[in-house]
């Protein structure tokens, strides 16, 4: 199976918080270029459960459902990254686009990665 991730590393003082005002944005602009926007009711409950954590600067849920793309907020770091895990192709290029430029447009400082080989330590 094919993965590939884009990497958004929050730097200089940005935080959490920062991504308050555009994280509703990036989840369905992340979600519609997926093919995957699910049923109204569930997308707000995902939304507010990453809003509460994200408006208290904390290191929010993402959205990590079995589906063709998650969105990933590590623990070791302030950063979160989109990555496929489906046959169907996902452009990450686009995501990588209008993801950055939701974060540009809010004034979040941050440097993008892009990792096709992410290893998890499954201890």
């Amino acid at each position: 199976m094919a993965k590939s991730s884009v990497h958004f590393i929050l730097k200089d003082g940005s935080d959490y918080k920062d991504l308050a005002p555009v994280f509703p944005d990036i989840l369905k602009s992340v979600l519609i270029q997926a093919d995957q926007v699910p049923e109204e009711e569930e997308f707000t409950m995902i939304l507010n459960l990453n809003m509460d954590d994200l408006e208290q600067n904390r290191k929010p849920e993402g959205y990590i459902r079995k589906a063709r793309v998650r969105i990933v907020f590590p623990m070791d770091r302030k950063e979160f990254y989109v990555q496929s895990y489906s046959p169907k192709h996902v452009d990450l290029d686009k995501v990588k686009t209008s993801v950055s430029s939701l974060l540009s447009g809010a004034s979040v400082k941050f440097d993008v990665t892009e990792d096709d080989d992410i290893k998890f330590d499954l201890k």
